[in-house]
């Protein structure tokens, strides 16, 4: 593309990745989210919005009761005033998060500095922000003591007193307690599979044609949190959880 070709709207995001300067253009593209971490494509006509018209091309009354957060690319939330400029040419950002509320909430994601809108986060929304990798977990920092594993599918109080840093670690540092058969044992990962289960309730059993098992569960971290779980499926196991597998041998 020369300089005197015309597009139709520049990318903010492709930009920064690009790291290049934003290029003139009718509209510019963000990343914008209401509430939760699922953004969407939205498009401003200036590259130097207000943070009301940044709320307005993402379909919020602008007038109403909201905090507007700009998302770095270090992971930091910066906060953006409503009725001041946001320069998408130099800020480095293309995601934008709006909260309905009065109230932040100062927390850290392996030491970024993060603001949220809610009294509660999920599980699953630490994992997007801290993103570890395969061996690795995210857990509540508890200082002076054992920092607390925490489940993708468990939700987070933020107005209770300490719960406010957050860090990635290898899994290996922690081990989560279950009970399978009225046994208690310690299992590794979360994530557990009908046949892992089945491998615990019956160890060194090898899978024969006339064994058929059963399994209930209760007090899981996955939704449901109770129920049957049949060959081929998976729940996610958390401190208490309790497993009972039925064992069938067919003459």
């Amino acid at each position: 593309m020369t300089p005197n070709d015309s597009i139709d709207f520049e990318d903010v995001g492709q930009a920064i990745r690009q790291q290049r300067a934003l290029r003139p253009a009718p509209r510019y593209r963000i990343q914008f989210a209401q509430e939760n971490l699922n953004f969407r494509a939205v498009d401003v006509e200036d590259p130097v919005p207000l943070g009301r018209q940044i709320l307005a091309a993402g379909g919020v009354n602008s007038q109403g009761d909201f905090s507007l957060f700009a998302i770095l690319s270090t992971g930091d939330f910066e906060d953006v005033r409503l009725d001041e400029p946001f320069d998408l040419r130099a800020a480095g950002a293309e995601k934008f998060v709006a909260f309905q509320s009065d109230r932040d909430f100062r927390l850290t994601v392996n030491q970024a500095q993060v603001s949220w809108g809610k009294s509660a986060i999920s599980g699953g929304i630490l994992y997007q922000m801290a993103a570890p990798a395969e061996h690795e977990a995210v857990f509540l920092v508890v200082p002076g003591g054992q920092d607390r594993f925490v489940e993708r599918a468990e939700l987070i109080d933020l107005t209770v007193a300490g719960v406010e840093h957050f860090i990635t670690a290898p899994k290996s540092q922690h081990a989560i307690q279950i009970v399978v058969n009225g046994h208690e044992v310690e299992v590794a990962e979360s994530h557990q599979t009908f046949e892992d289960l089945v491998a615990i309730a019956y160890p060194g059993e090898a899978p024969t044609p006339n064994i058929t098992y059963s399994m209930t569960y209760r007090r899981v971290a996955s939704i449901p949190h109770s129920g049957e779980l049949a060959a081929g499926g998976a729940i996610e196991v958390k401190n208490g959880s309790i497993v009972n597998v039925g064992r069938t041998v067919q003459s």
